[in-house]
């Protein structure tokens, strides 16, 4: 797989930006069928930092009403990306 495909997207949130700051982690929307090794040399590859550990989540859709119908949104796998202390990405420190 490409390193794009891999990881979709980064996720900003509350929490992801509290888990920033505590241990220098960054939390990103990856590919469902991805696996840690996949994701560790398609960060690496895309932003040019060193990653130290991942911990992955695969989590449920929620529920959504429109009117009288209820429908799910499809499951998302999260990972939680540890870089080494002294570097940073870019692109999200400025959010």
């Amino acid at each position: 797989m490409d390193a794009y495909t891999i990881v979709k997207k980064p996720l900003i949130t509350e929490k992801g930006t509290l888990i920033k700051e505590k241990g220098n982690y960054y939390s990103f929307i990856v590919d469902k069928n991805s696996t840690k090794t996949e994701i560790k040399k398609a960060i690496e590859e895309i932003f040019k930092v060193h990653v130290l550990e991942i911990k992955t989540v695969v989590l449920p859709g929620k529920s959504k009403r429109f009117g009288r119908t209820i429908s799910k949104a499809k499951k998302f796998k999260k990972a939680y990306v540890k870089i080494k202390p002294q570097e940073k990405i870019e692109i999200i420190e400025g959010v």
